[in-house]
């Protein structure tokens, strides 16, 4: 049956291409425009003339990366109004979110430096805590935590940023 029309000379109709899924265009959204794919920056904008919510979302986003590149936090109030009223229940929650540790999430934006080293440090004694749940005296907890804290000590000495 695939092959008949290919032998009368039909016409075939033109395969139409899968829509993306909510993760893909999620990850083409957040994407910098010039890490993205030249397929993705012709697919991007038909998606966006879609949907206006994936527009207004677009739109937000990169407001918020032009925030973190510039290092600016100034617009974060006016940006998170517009955020709470999008209109969309999750970007509303969201703002509800960042609006409650406002300062913190300024203070992100605007400093150069990172809690990488602080998070790792986070993840390494996590197991150990649940091990324990609970159960176990600061003594032992000490014990068992400051040889994981010395053996990534050498990672704390490292720059968060590059200088210059």
């Amino acid at each position: 049956m695939a092959v008949a029309p290919l032998r009368r000379g039909l016409p075939l109709d033109e395969p139409s291409a899968r829509p993306p899924s909510p993760r893909e265009a999620a990850r083409w959204i957040t994407t910098h425009p010039g890490r993205r794919s030249p397929h993705i920056n012709d697919c991007l904008p038909q998606l966006l003339d879609q949907c206006p919510e994936l527009r207004h979302t677009h739109d937000l986003v990169l407001r918020f990366a032009a925030m973190l590149d510039n290092r600016d936090a100034t617009s974060l109030p006016r940006w998170l109004n517009d955020l709470a009223g999008s209109g969309l229940a999750s970007l509303a929650g969201l703002a509800g979110a960042l609006r409650e540790d406002r300062h913190a999430v300024a203070q992100g934006i605007a400093t150069p430096y990172d809690s990488a080293v602080n998070e790792g440090r986070i993840t390494d004694v996590k197991p150990q805590n649940r091990l324990m749940a609970g159960r176990a005296s600061a003594p032992l907890l000490r014990h068992r935590v400051f040889p994981i804290v010395h053996l990534r000590r050498r990672y704390a000495d490292r720059p968060t940023m590059s200088p210059g």
